[in-house]
């Protein structure tokens, strides 16, 4: 038995003193230390520094791993020239990204507090990584393929794909679907996806409205897009709509990821089937695809989580870093209410979405913590995911199922 014994923890979406935890593989019990200590006199005290904050694990929900050899290669500032960038240095940006890179960025995503991620899994090379990494791994089997003279092809291999992560499903890796998105998917394999994912009770994620130029592209078969199938897919017609897209997710609660042109009525569609949102700020910034209208999905209750993206659309898989960037992206309303709103987007938020026993500190919860040392003492309790979000690069400890990792 172990006890973390911070200055803060945080409980319920609020941060209490005088507590502390116990906990084995999962938590065991949440009292004073005085009341623990006497509860376990056997117990190890893992000591923390002044002014620690322990929190449940910060959950990452959707990475590619696969682009971890970019820095400078793909060119940022619009959708389009990003896409045709990838598109020319995917080959090579691929080759380059060795079990070894992909490791460091693993370890360098628990430096910011993650002991669970969503691993988006074009070709299932990421999978040796991630049954190795001791963090959870929600591993997204991508489903990819437009064209119906190629659908049944990547289809299989995609069924492959799946089978070879369930293997590892007692290695901390959750089998989990992801469809790229609505206009690489054509729609009779997108069914079949589905399906299997309602049958088997999988995990389901998907890009959805991303840019305007696939809103134009799903809409009028118009705008750059049209451009872009014409030269690699000699296509000119999108393979379905929005309202068709998103009506084939009608019985399978699914996250979405990035849905920045989405309209009000979308999003109203999204709420009523109970669907989830994966905003990530500096990657929707970078491509410039626009604001995700956050305030919006809290009108509308759409539960929604923040997540990095990967290194083809970002500089670094800190978690921290993209709670900064979302705190100065969304303007309107309090800023400690928006601080509070994101840690929760990557701790409960995440957990109720996915059906993890983690994101909150719980008895019988997965002792799964990040422990944050603020600088100095917080001016108030109210204050403290505000000064957590500003002030911490680096977490000081991590834990996962109970053992110490950093």
């Amino acid at each position: 038995m172990k006890i973390l014994n911070p200055t803060y923890i945080y409980i319920n979406g609020k941060f209490q003193e005088n507590l502390a935890v116990a906990f084995n593989e999962k938590i065991e019990a949440i009292d004073s230390l005085e009341k623990l200590q006497k509860r376990y006199p056997n117990a190890t005290i893992e000591e923390t520094e002044e002014n620690a904050v322990l929190y449940p694990g910060f959950i990452n929900t959707h990475v590619h791993l696969e682009f971890s050899a970019n820095k400078t290669t793909l060119q940022y500032g619009s959708f389009m020239p990003w896409l045709d960038s990838v598109i020319e240095n995917r080959e090579e940006l691929v080759g380059e990204c060795s079990n070894d890179l992909m490791m460091q960025e693993c370890q360098n995503m628990m430096r910011s507090g993650i002991t669970t991620f969503g691993a988006i899994s074009s070709f299932g090379a990421e999978l040796e990584v991630c049954r190795e990494t001791p963090q959870k791994v929600i591993f997204f089997n991508e489903l990819i393929g437009s064209n119906a003279s190629t659908a049944d092809m990547l289809y299989n291999d995609f069924l492959e794909r799946l089978d070879e992560s369930k293997k590892y499903s007692n290695n901390g890796i959750i089998p989990a679907i992801a469809i790229h998105s609505p206009y690489s998917v054509h729609p009779i394999v997108l069914k079949r996806a589905i399906n299997v994912a309602k049958t088997e009770k999988l995990p389901l994620s998907s890009h959805f409205l991303e840019s305007q130029a696939e809103r134009e592209w799903l809409e009028d078969d118009s705008g750059e897009f049209l451009t872009f199938f014409q030269k690699f897919f000699n296509s000119s017609k999108s393979v379905t709509k929005i309202d068709e897209f998103l009506e084939s997710f009608d019985e399978v609660p699914t996250h979405f990821v990035h849905v920045v042109q989405a309209n009000r009525e979308e999003l109203q569609y999204l709420a009523n089937k109970g669907h989830s949102i994966a905003h990530c700020p500096r990657s929707n910034r970078l491509l410039g695809c626009g604001r995700l209208p956050i305030e919006t999905l809290i009108e509308l209750n759409i539960p929604f989580t923040t997540a990095t993206d990967g290194l083809s659309s970002n500089n670094s898989l800190s978690i921290l870093d993209e709670l900064r960037a979302g705190l100065m992206l969304h303007h309107l309303g309090s800023l400690e209410e928006l601080a509070s709103l994101l840690i929760s987007s990557i701790t409960s938020k995440p957990a109720e979405i996915f059906s993890l026993n983690s994101g909150k500190i719980e008895i019988g919860k997965d002792a799964d913590f990040a422990l944050v040392t603020l600088p100095a003492k917080p001016s108030s309790l109210e204050s403290i995911a505000l000064q957590t979000i500003l002030h911490t690069q680096e977490v000081s400890n991590v834990w996962i199922s109970g053992n110490r990792e950093i």
